[in-house]
């Protein structure tokens, strides 16, 4: 086994799990395979490959920023249900 029950309980009250009896038997045992999936990756050759944080390429698909004069205070009040010296009124949420 390459994980023990004591572990299980410990990364069990880490997470703050209270776990039965047969719920640590079960997570121990599905703990196990997975940690034997992730050895098995451990025997593959990678040497020459690169690390790469994502499985496709990724480039900036952000434009560059560019300054442009605003909309101006009177349009974006245009619409508002109410406006007080160009600012827009809410109502008072707070007692």
């Amino acid at each position: 086994m390459k994980i023990s029950r004591l572990e299980v309980e410990h990364v069990a009250r880490l997470a703050r799990l209270a776990l039965k009896d047969d719920e640590l038997e079960a997570l121990t045992g599905q703990m196990d395979a997975i940690l034997g999936y992730v050895e098995q990756l451990n025997e593959l050759n990678t040497d020459g490959i690169l690390p790469t944080a994502h499985a496709v390429p990724m480039e900036n698909a952000f434009r560059p920023d560019q300054v442009k004069p605003s909309i101006g205070a009177d349009k974006a009040l245009q619409n508002a249900p109410d406006a007080d010296n160009s600012c827009f009124r809410v109502p008072k949420i707070i007692e």
